[in-house]
């Protein structure tokens, strides 16, 4: 069905059961947006239950049935002398936030002085000039409030899933330096959800429900009973462009206690990608061209769904539900400065990993041209950058 005729048939509905069908219509097109049956099939029932069921927001704790095997190594060998290095690190960099933040500063979000984002991450112009939408000054600045609240509470609902999926890899991975390391990161990861939960809480006062792209990707994970495929899907495509998020709005918000918060977290973040990329780099030579091959087309296909995770339709339907149609919403969230530059700075550091670990073939190299992320194949991947180097470029780039 064609966008026009979908907005003709829906136009003539109460505008909440309009807003109801346009989003039914949205998850149908994630799944016709899914081309190979097999990862339609992996991902089908978290679909489901994400999308059509929206278990996410129904004001109740989510079930996940997680299966896995817990892979136990009694002679405690050490073999990766990289991945033992790495834990090390992982050690010295452990941060209390009640000590390195001071959570006594005053945020105002709708202060002009200190932004947590910038004026133009939104182009309130397009919006008015191509949509018809006027707004005041005011009103832009709690859109902003919104939005940056809405980023931040996904932000927050990621990190809860890192945290499961972290305790999970630490029983299922097969080699014991890996437990070691993914210990701290089960660590990491209830850091980070107890500093964003804290901001959110205490200082914008918001906390948004988990976006219903990221609830399917996180259903899909943490019931997955294989421990590479968990680590696929959290370590290299959820950490990594969670890595990426994180550093755009670092670089973007003047807010001192945000920034504070971001480059722990940064440091943090960049050795999760980089435990990823040791623990699968060498794994995934040892596949069958069957298993490489349903590996790489479920990376493709989730980094697809993620890409469309960030269209903020939590932000739509409280400021634009009845002004604005959902597909005129969708590109104006897509041609946005701010998630432009979202978008161009999570592939920039997702894409580089999935080379570096084998999952972009010359079979993938077209689809990776069709959708605009072969740009992105030429850059560093996670185990070259540390998070001291990723926090001085963001720095320099500011």
């Amino acid at each position: 069905m064609t966008t026009n005729r979908l907005e003709r048939l829906t136009g003539l509905l109460p505008a909440r059961m309009r807003g109801q069908v346009g989003a039914y219509f949205d998850a149908l097109e994630v799944f016709m947006e899914v081309r190979d049956p097999k990862v339609l099939a992996a991902l089908g029932p978290s679909g489901v239950r994400g999308l059509l069921l929206q278990r996410g927001k129904q004001g109740v704790p989510s079930l996940m049935r997680a299966s896995h095997e817990a892979h136990f190594d009694w002679t405690y060998s050490s073999e990766h002398p990289e991945m033992r290095e790495l834990y090390t690190r992982a050690k010295r960099g452990q941060w209390d936030a009640d000590v390195v933040l001071d959570w006594t500063r005053s945020v105002d979000p709708l202060d002009p002085n200190v932004p947590i984002l910038p004026d133009d991450f939104l182009d309130f112009e397009d919006l008015e000039g191509l949509l018809g939408v006027r707004l005041t000054a005011g009103e832009r600045k709690k859109i902003l409030h919104s939005l940056a609240a809405w980023l931040l509470s996904q932000f927050l609902h990621g990190e809860q899933g890192a945290l499961f999926a972290a305790a999970q890899v630490t029983e299922a991975v097969q080699f014991f330096d890996g437990k070691l390391y993914g210990a701290t990161q089960v660590m990491d990861e209830g850091r980070h959800v107890e500093v964003f939960h804290r901001y959110l809480d205490t200082k914008l006062e918001r906390l948004y429900q988990i976006n219903d792209n990221l609830f399917v990707i996180i259903d899909a994970l943490m019931t997955d009973s294989r421990w590479d495929m968990k680590f696929l899907g959290m370590q290299i495509m959820v950490e990594g462009l969670a890595l990426g998020a994180f550093g755009t709005l670092y670089q973007q918000t003047k807010e001192p206690l945000l920034k504070d918060l971001l480059r722990y977290v940064i440091q943090d973040e960049a050795r999760h990608v980089h435990y990823g990329v040791l623990a699968l780099r060498e794994h995934n030579k040892q596949l069958s061209e069957a298993e490489r091959r349903e590996r790489e087309d479920w990376s493709f296909e989730v980094a697809l769904l993620m890409r469309n995770r960030f269209m903020a339709w939590e932000v739509y339907e409280e400021w634009f539900e009845g002004k604005l149609t959902r597909e005129q919403w969708k590109g104006f969230v897509t041609r946005a400065p701010g998630m432009s530059q979202f978008r161009h700075v999570m592939f920039s550091r997702l894409v580089p990993n999935l080379r570096e670990i084998g999952l972009i073939s010359a079979r993938m190299i077209p689809r990776f041209e069709k959708t605009g992320l072969l740009q992105y194949m030429g850059g560093l991947s996670a185990d070259r950058l540390d998070g001291d180097r990723l926090v001085a470029e963001l720095d320099r780039a500011a």
